[in-house]
C-alpha cells in the first residue's frame, strides 16, 4: 500500500480545502508532519483511515469530521489517491451533513456519498484516465478491504502507530494484550469455540440437570403414590445425587408392598357389599309402610276440614245462585244507560248551538225570532241569500288593493329614475375635466417610453466597454507575466547554450581518450592507421560522451522552442491588450461602473412614468366608454319617468270609482270581506242549531225504548222491579272468583273420600306405625362402611397402577440418560481444558490466548530485531507463559532481557526513554507480523505519531537509523512530532498551522525550517 495525494475539505480543523502530495513528501522515504499542538497532525491521519474505512481511528462518530470553522454551504470532503494491490485507486468520501436550503430558509440534509474510481490505461475511448468503481458506501468499502487485507484496528496498529498505544501495550496486562491482539489477528474463531464448547457443556448440564431432576420428581410422584411408608421404604429414599439403579430397587420394593395392600383391601371390599344390601332392603320396606299410613290420615284430616269449610260457605252460595239469574236481565241495564247518557248530551249541544246563533244574529244586525225550527230555517235562507249578493264586492274590494300596492310601485321607481337621471348629470358635469387629465398624463408617459429605449441604448453600449476595459487589465496581468516568464526563459535559453557548448569543448578536449576507447588489438587507429597502441589515452573522471552532448543540444533546442513560445505569445498578449483599451474608449472599468450607475438611476425614474403609458390608454378608453353609457343613462331615465308619470294618472282615476262601490257594499261593517264573513258565519250557526235540535229529539225517544226493555227482563228473571235486578248483579271478577271457589270446593270433597276408600291404604292403618328411623340409622352404616371399604380397594388399585406405570418411566429415563452422562462427563473437561481451569489446565491458559501467545513469541522476535539495534545490542524482548498471582490467566506476558546483566525483568522496569524505544520496536514487530498475517501485502506508506521527546540525542540517533533502515524496499515513514530535533534531521516536512479560522498545511524543507 502506497498513498499518493490526500486532499480535505472541510474536515476536523481545515476549514478549507488542503492538498497533501504524499509523492513528494516520501520521496526521501523520510518525512515529518509537525506542528504546534492541537493543529491537526493527527488529523491528517484520521483523514486516511477516514478514506479508506468510512470511520474514524478509535471509537469517535464519523458523523462528527466536520469542520466547526467551515462556511455553512462548503460540503466536507475527503479524496484519497493510492495504490493498494498494484492498483492504482482514488476514493473520495463526504458524511452527511446539513447545508443551507437554496431556497427558502432553513437546513436540507445532505446524504453521505462515497466514490471509489480506478486510473485505467484506456477508458474505453483511447485514452487513460480515472473509471468509477463503484458508488456504493457497502461495496467501495468491502472492494477496499480486501485489497488492504486488514481491518480498521489492524490498520490503525500497524500502518498508523497511534500515540501511547503501544507503550501501554508494553505495560499492559495479559487481558489488555489480548483485547489489542484479539483485533489484529482475528482470533474470534478461537473465542468462539470456547464458548461453543461451553455452552455445550452448559447445554449437557441444562440436559443432566433436567434428567435428574425428572427422575427424582418421578421418585417423588412414586413415594406419593405408594401411601405412608413402611419402614423400608423410609429408610431408602433416594435423593438428587442417588445412582439410577438404587433409584429402580427402591422403586421396585414399593410396587410389590402396593400388590400386597390391594389384595387385603378386595377382600373387605366383598365383607361390606353383603351388610350393605340387606340393609337397604330392610330400609325400603319400612319406608314403603310409613308413606302409606301417613296418606290415609292425611286422606281423613281433610276430608274433616273441606266438610266443615262447605257449611260456612252457605250464604255465598245462596249469593252466586242469585247473581247467575240476573245474568240475562243485567246485559240490557248498559243500553239504556248508554241512551239516557246520549240524551243529555244532545241536550247541552243543542243549548251551546243556539246561544253561539243568538251571538251570530246580533253581529249580522238580526232582528227576527230564532225560537222553532221554522225560525232557524228562515235565518239560514236569508243570510245565504246576503253572502251571495257580497261576492261581487268582495272582487271590488279586492282590486282595490292591488291598485294601492302598484301606485306605490310606480311612484318608487319613478322616484329612482329621476335619481338616476340626477346621478348621470352630476357625472357628466365632471366628465370634461377628467378627461383633458388623463390625455396630459398619456402624452408624459410616451415621452418616457421614447427616452427608455435611448437609455437602453447607452446601457448596452457601457455594458461593451466595462467588458472591455475589464479585459484590458486582464490582459495586461498576462502579458506582465508572459514577460517575465520571457525573461526567465531567455536566461534559461543562454544557460541551456553556454552548458552545450562547454560540453562540446570539454568532449573535444578528451577526444583522444573517447577514440583510445574504440581501439582493439591488432586493429588499425583510425587517427594514425597504427596496429599497434602502445599508450592508448584514459578517459578522465568527468568524460563527456556523445550522448551527454547529444541532450545537451536537445535540452537547448527545447529551452528556445520554449523562449519563442514566450515571446510570441507576450506580443500576442500586447495587441489584445490595445484592441480591448480602444473598444473602453480608454476609459477604466470604474468610471464606466459609476456612469451605468447613474444612468441605471435615470432608467428607475423614467420607467416608472413610461410603465404607465399603457394603463393610461385604458383608462382613457374607459372614460369615453363610461361617458357615452351616463349620457344614455341620462336620457333613458327622462323618457321613464315621463311614461311613468301618465300610468299614475289612470290608476288614480280607477280608484275613486271603486271606493264609491265598496263603501255601499259594507254597511257599517269594516270591509265588504268582513260582511261577507258575518252573514257566513250567521247562516252556518243557523244550520248547526236546527240539527242539534233534530239529535236532541231522537235521544228522547231511544231512552224511553231502553227503559221499558229494561223492565220487562227483570220481571221475568223472578225479580220484583229494577232495584231488586241491581242488588242481585254482582261484578265480573267477584262473580268469577265465587265460581272458582265452590268448583275447586266440590272436587276437593270427591277426592278425600275416593282414598279413604283405597283397601292398601285402609289395611296399612290397621297395622303397628312403621319402623323406617332405626332402619335409615342401620342402612347409613352399612353405606359408610362399604365407602371406605370401597375407598381403600380404589387407593390399592391405583397405587400400584400408578408405581407400574411411574416404574416404566424410571426404567425409560435411566435408558435415556445413560449416554448423557457419558458425554457430559468428556465436555465438561474440554470445556475446563480450553477456559484455562485449574483443575484441566495447569498453565491456566484459554486456547485463545494460546494462540495469541504464538503470534506475540513472532512479534517478541520481530520486535527484538530492531530493539538491539536500537539500545546498542543492549535489550531484547521475550515472550513468558509463566503462571501470574491471583486468579488471572497467563500466556500473554512480555518481559525484557538485559544484556548487560543477563537478567529478565519486568517491562514496567525500563526509562522513558528505553521504553518508547522498546514500544516502538514492539510497533513495528506487530506490523511485520500482521502484514504477514494479511498475506504478505507490502506497506509501502507507514506512520508514527509521536513519543520521540523523550530519547536522548543517541537515542534518538539509533531510533532513526532504524526508521531509516524501514524505506527498504521502497517504503515511505511519516513521523508525527513537534521534537525541534527532527526538524534538522528529516528533510521533507508537512508543516499544520492552526489560525482562528482553521488550520491549514504547507510543504516544507529542513532548509526552510
Amino acid at each position: 500500500m502506497r498513498l499518493h495525494r490526500l486532499t480535505v475539505t472541510a474536515f476536523g480543523p481545515f476549514a478549507g480545502t488542503e492538498r497533501i502530495d504524499f509523492d513528494l513528501l516520501s520521496a526521501a522515504g523520510l518525512f515529518l508532519l509537525r506542528g504546534a499542538t492541537g493543529a491537526g497532525k493527527s488529523s491528517v491521519l484520521d483523514a486516511v483511515c477516514y478514506a479508506l474505512y468510512g470511520e474514524l481511528p478509535g471509537t469517535r462518530r464519523s458523523n462528527g469530521v466536520r469542520s466547526d470553522h467551515a462556511a455553512p454551504d462548503v460540503r466536507t470532503e475527503v479524496v484519497l489517491e493510492a495504490t493498494l494491490g498494484g492498483r492504482r485507486l482514488e476514493v473520495t468520501r463526504s458524511p452527511e451533513q446539513w447545508r443551507p436550503k437554496k431556497r427558502g430558509t432553513g437546513l436540507t440534509a445532505d446524504k453521505a456519498q462515497t466514490l471509489l474510481r480506478e486510473w485505467a490505461a484506456d477508458t474505453g475511448q483511447g485514452e487513460p484516465g480515472w473509471v468509477a468503481v463503484s458508488k456504493s458506501h457497502q461495496e467501495a468499502g468491502e472492494e477496499l478491504t480486501r485489497l488492504l487485507g486488514m481491518s480498521r484496528d489492524q490498520f490503525c496498529q500497524v500502518v498508523l502507530l497511534p500515540q501511547g498505544d503501544f507503550a501501554r501495550f508494553l505495560r499492559a496486562d495479559s487481558k489488555q494484550r489480548a483485547d489489542l491482539l484479539g483485533r489484529l489477528f482475528d482470533t474470534g474463531r478461537f473465542e468462539q469455540l470456547e464458548r461453543w464448547t461451553a455452552e455445550l457443556r452448559l447445554r449437557h448440564e441444562r440436559d443432566v440437570h433436567g434428567g435428574r431432576q425428572r427422575m427424582h420428581a418421578l421418585a417423588a410422584r412414586a413415594e406419593e403414590a405408594a401411601g405412608p411408608p413402611a419402614a423400608d421404604a423410609a429408610d431408602h429414599r433416594p435423593g438428587e445425587d442417588t445412582p439410577v439403579a438404587d433409584v429402580l430397587a427402591w422403586a421396585a420394593m414399593l410396587r410389590g408392598t402396593a400388590a400386597e395392600r390391594a389384595e387385603a383391601a378386595a377382600l373387605r371390599l366383598a365383607a361390606a357389599e353383603t351388610a350393605r344390601t340387606a340393609a337397604r332392603t330392610r330400609l325400603e320396606a319400612q319406608h314403603a309402610l310409613a308413606e302409606r299410613q301417613s296418606r290415609y290420615h292425611r286422606a281423613r284430616q281433610e276430608l274433616l276440614r273441606l266438610t266443615d269449610r262447605s257449611a260456612r260457605s252457605a250464604p255465598a252460595r245462596a249469593r252466586l245462585t242469585s247473581a247467575l239469574a240476573a245474568e240475562a236481565p243485567a246485559l240490557l241495564r248498559a243500553p239504556h244507560q248508554q241512551a239516557r247518557a246520549a240524551h243529555a248530551a244532545a241536550t247541552d249541544a243543542e243549548g251551546a248551538r243556539r246561544a253561539d246563533l243568538a251571538a251570530r244574529a246580533a253581529a249580522a244586525g238580526w232582528t227576527g225570532p230564532l225560537d222553532t225550527a221554522d225560525d232557524l230555517l228562515a235565518v239560514e235562507d236569508a243570510a245565504r241569500a246576503e253572502a251571495a249578493r257580497l261576492e261581487a264586492a268582495r272582487a271590488d274590494e279586492a282590486r282595490h288593493g292591488a291598485l294601492l300596492a302598484e301606485r306605490v310601485r310606480l311612484e318608487r321607481r319613478r322616484a329612482d329614475a329621476e335619481d338616476l337621471a340626477d346621478e348621470a348629470r352630476r357625472w357628466l358635469d365632471a366628465y370634461e375635466d377628467r378627461l383633458a387629465r388623463l390625455q396630459e398624463e398619456r402624452d408624459a408617459a410616451r415621452e418616457a417610453r421614447t427616452e427608455l429605449d435611448r437609455i437602453d441604448t447607452r446601457h448596452a453600449e457601457l455594458a461593451r466597454r466595462r467588458d472591455a476595459a475589464a479585459r484590458h487589465l486582464r490582459l495586461l496581468g498576462e502579458h506582465t507575466a508572459a514577460q517575465e516568464l520571457a525573461r526567465t526563459l531567455t536566461g534559461a535559453a543562454q544557460d541551456a547554450r553556454q552548458r552545450a557548448l562547454d560540453l562540446q569543448e570539454r568532449r573535444l578536449a578528451g577526444m583522444a581518450a573517447e577514440l583510445a576507447a574504440a581501439l582493439a588489438p591488432g586493429a588499425p587507429c583510425r587517427v594514425c592507421g597504427s596496429p599497434e597502441h602502445p599508450a592508448p589515452a584514459e578517459p578522465s573522471a568527468d568524460q563527456v560522451t556523445a550522448e551527454d552532448e547529444r541532450r545537451a543540444r536537445a535540452a537547448q533546442h527545447t529551452a528556445e522552442a520554449e523562449l519563442t513560445a514566450a515571446t510570441e505569445r507576450a506580443g500576442a498578449l500586447a495587441a489584445q491588450a490595445a484592441a480591448a483599451e480602444a473598444a473602453a474608449d480608454g476609459r477604466t472599468p470604474d468610471e464606466l461602473a459609476a456612469e451605468a450607475e447613474e444612468l441605471a438611476h435615470r432608467r428607475r425614474t423614467v420607467l416608472h412614468t413610461a410603465e404607465r403609458w399603457l394603463p393610461l390608454g385604458q383608462q382613457l378608453d374607459q372614460l369615453e366608454h363610461d361617458g357615452a353609457t351616463r349620457r344614455e343613462q341620462r336620457r333613458q331615465a327622462g323618457e321613464l319617468t315621463a311614461q311613468l308619470t301618465g300610468q299614475l294618472t289612470a290608476l288614480t282615476t280607477e280608484l275613486a270609482t271603486l271606493e264609491g262601490r265598496i263603501a255601499a257594499a259594507r254597511g257599517d261593517a269594516p270591509s265588504v270581506a268582513a260582511r261577507a264573513a258575518a252573514v257566513t258565519a250567521l247562516a252556518g250557526a243557523a244550520t248547526a242549531a236546527l240539527n242539534a235540535a233534530r239529535a236532541t229529539a231522537h235521544a228522547a225517544d231511544r231512552r224511553t225504548e231502553t227503559a221499558d226493555a229494561l223492565r220487562r227482563a227483570a220481571l221475568a228473571a223472578g225479580f220484583a222491579g229494577l232495584p231488586e235486578l241491581d242488588a242481585a248483579v254482582l261484578p265480573p271478577h267477584e262473580l268469577d272468583a265465587l265460581k272458582r271457589q265452590f268448583k275447586q270446593l266440590d272436587a276437593d270433597l270427591e277426592l278425600a273420600a275416593a282414598q279413604l276408600a283405597d283397601p292398601a291404604l285402609r289395611a296399612a292403618a290397621e297395622l303397628p306405625p312403621a319402623a323406617a328411623e332405626s332402619a335409615r340409622t342401620a342402612a347409613a352404616r352399612a353405606d359408610e362402611h362399604l365407602a371406605r371399604a370401597r375407598s381403600a380397594h380404589d387407593q390399592a388399585r391405583h397405587r400400584v397402577a400408578d408405581l407400574a406405570r411411574i416404574g416404566t418411566a424410571l426404567t425409560a429415563l435411566a435408558t435415556e440418560l445413560a449416554p448423557v452422562l457419558d458425554a457430559h462427563a468428556r465436555i465438561s473437561r474440554l470445556s475446563a481444558l480450553l477456559a484455562g481451569a485449574p483443575a484441566e489446565n495447569a498453565l491456566r491458559m484459554r486456547l485463545e490466548s494460546y494462540v495469541l501467545a504464538a503470534r506475540l513469541e513472532q512479534v517478541a522476535a520481530a520486535a527484538s530485531r530492531r530493539l538491539l539495534k536500537m539500545s546498542g545490542g543492549r535489550y531484547t524482548l521475550v515472550h513468558s507463559d509463566g503462571l501470574v498471582s491471583g486468579n488471572r490467566r497467563s500466556g500473554l506476558s512480555l518481559h525484557v532481557v538485559d544484556a548487560w546483566t543477563g537478567r529478565e525483568r519486568d517491562t514496567a522496569t525500563l526509562s522513558g526513554g528505553e521504553s518508547f524505544f522498546a514500544s516502538l520496536a514492539l510497533a513495528l514487530g506487530l506490523a511485520d507480523v500482521v502484514t504477514d498475517e494479511a498475506g504478505g501485502m507490502p506497506l509501502d506508506t507507514l506512520f508514527i505519531d509521536e513519543g520521540f521527546g523523550t530519547l536522548d540525542e543517541n537515542a534518538l540517533e539509533e531510533v532513526m537509523d532504524v526508521l531509516d533502515s524501514l524505506r527498504e524496499r521502497d517504503r515511505a515513514v511519516g513521523i508525527v512530532s513537534h521534537v525541534p530535533d527532527l526538524r534538522t534531521r528529516i528533510p521533507a516536512q508537512l508543516l499544520v498551522r492552526k489560525h482562528r479560522t482553521g488550520s491549514t498545511t504547507h510543504h516544507t524543507t529542513r532548509e526552510d525550517t
